[in-house]
């Protein structure tokens, strides 16, 4: 089980495929496990990789609650496909069971401390956005520099790619940001959107 080293653009590209139809490493809210994973690819994966790249950059916006998120972290060559063989030499050091269960309630006191730190999460989200050009002969660094300047508390702009028309990722605080006021403010660059 793993991704291997991640490092390397071959294991990077395990890590791209496996999220392909995934929005998390493991589970349905990001965890200790995206946190794992992407602090041992330790830089951006290239913008071809793009399922990874996002996963990267949605885990980069929960940079001051990365130690509040939801789980316990394990070694990185405990989440990924099973036909992967861990390279990395961390998944044998980790012995404790993921479906171990303490019986006799010694870990109470920890529970509800884990409770009490996940209840201050903050809800995000991510998104990827097209931007259609007026036209063809639209200055498209323009318009990726106009939309870019759009500033705002909660507000954190991803990669983004020229395709017939732009496509940028971003990563909201769904209490500061709604995605309406966005789009409100890119339709304003009226000559170039």
């Amino acid at each position: 089980m793993g991704f291997g080293d991640l490092k390397s653009p071959a294991s990077l590209q395990v890590l791209n495929d496996y999220l392909a139809d995934k929005s998390y490493i493991k589970g349905y809210v990001p965890s200790q496990a995206h946190v794992a994973v992407f602090e041992a690819a330790s830089s951006p994966p290239p913008a071809d990789l793009c399922h990874a790249l996002h996963c990267y950059n949605q885990i980069k916006s929960y940079d001051k609650e990365k130690a509040r998120l939801p789980g316990v972290r394990k070694a990185v060559g405990r989440y990924g496909p099973a036909n992967v063989e861990d390279t990395t030499g961390s998944g044998a050091t980790d012995s404790k069971d993921d479906d171990e269960i303490d019986l006799l309630g010694s870990d109470e006191e920890e529970s509800e401390e884990k409770k009490k730190k996940n209840s201050a999460l903050v809800a995000k989200s991510s998104i990827l956005l097209d931007v259609n050009p007026w036209d063809d002969e639209t200055d498209t660094a323009k318009l990726k520099e106009s939309i870019r300047s759009i500033q705002a508390d909660g507000l954190v702009w991803g990669s983004s790619k020229l395709v017939p028309k732009l496509q940028i990722q971003y990563v909201v605080e769904d209490d500061k940001v709604g995605t309406d006021v966005l789009e409100e403010q890119i339709a304003a660059f009226e000559d170039y959107a």
